[in-house]
């Protein structure tokens, strides 16, 4: 087992040796996602775990893309898209460019999912996707563009539910189990690393989808990513949360004004 004392001073060797701050992060989920990887790859005792930390580079990396959570899908929570589609892209598609920020996109299939939905609106051509997240390692997923074949028709049913209307199959080349998407969407995406912990504002946009991310922070920390996206955003953007999250009881909530029960702010003031 590894104690709450011990799991604060993993945080602390994190933080000051390699630069990964978690120390805002929800502690109960964040123990478990430790205690699992302590288990998987058997250590012996926690001083055992910590030296690898401490010293193996190549660890870190593995032990950061273990405990944040990577878990997402193409068109996951099909309404939510299709509210985008209806709402927000027709009045996006009347500006002369568009910027859109996905923050935390994990291994970048809710990109590619907005990348599709801007090119069946015929916005693509003027617009660029920035994906960021903490972990450069789960950013070379979204460079390539690849997904599992088999989970193509799940994806294929929650694009069709969000609208869209063309064989979800020509926007990708099936090989050998891989799904590649292809380069007319992967072109418009800008891949970098950000820490919402710690990086600030980088552009002004005027899309920030941040979903199923603050969720794993703690309120200090949900409010410092909210205030930070209400300064990237320009007046009348748009920012969408994730089904469990929300602007209410934050610092930012009266600059935003919500789209009916959607997780979807239009920023006002």
């Amino acid at each position: 087992m590894v104690t709450d004392e011990e799991i604060d001073i993993l945080l602390d060797d994190l933080l000051c040796i390699h630069g990964y701050d978690f120390t805002n992060y929800a502690k109960a989920s964040l123990k478990r996602r430790v205690l699992r990887l302590y288990s998987l790859d058997k250590f012996s005792s926690f001083s055992e775990l910590r030296y690898k930390i401490r010293t193996n580079q190549a660890y870190v990396e593995r032990f950061v893309e273990e405990i944040t959570v990577n878990v997402t899908e193409m068109f996951r929570d099909p309404l939510f898209y299709k509210a985008l589609r209806n709402h927000v892209l027709p009045l996006l598609g009347t500006r002369p460019f568009i910027r859109i920020w996905h923050a935390g996109c994990a291994t970048g299939e809710e990109v590619y999912s907005l990348a599709i939905m801007l090119r069946e609106a015929n916005l693509l051509h003027k617009s660029l996707l920035y994906a960021t997240d903490l972990n450069p390692s789960v950013l070379d997923k979204v460079r390539k563009g690849i997904f599992p074949l088999n989970q193509m028709k799940q994806y294929s049913e929650s694009y069709m539910t969000s609208g869209g209307q063309q064989d979800f199959s020509s926007y990708y080349t099936a090989n050998y189990g891989q799904a590649k998407f292809k380069e007319e969407l992967s072109e418009k995406i800008i891949i970098s690393t950000h820490n919402l912990v710690s990086d600030g504002s980088f552009n002004e946009f005027d899309l920030i989808l941040c979903r199923n991310v603050l969720i794993y922070f703690d309120k200090d920390l949900q409010d410092r990513a909210l205030q930070l996206f209400d300064a990237s955003l320009g007046l009348s953007g748009y920012l969408a949360l994730g089904s469990k999250e929300t602007l209410k009881f934050s610092g930012v909530q009266r600059n935003f004004l919500q789209l009916d029960k959607e997780k979807i702010w239009k920023k006002v003031s």
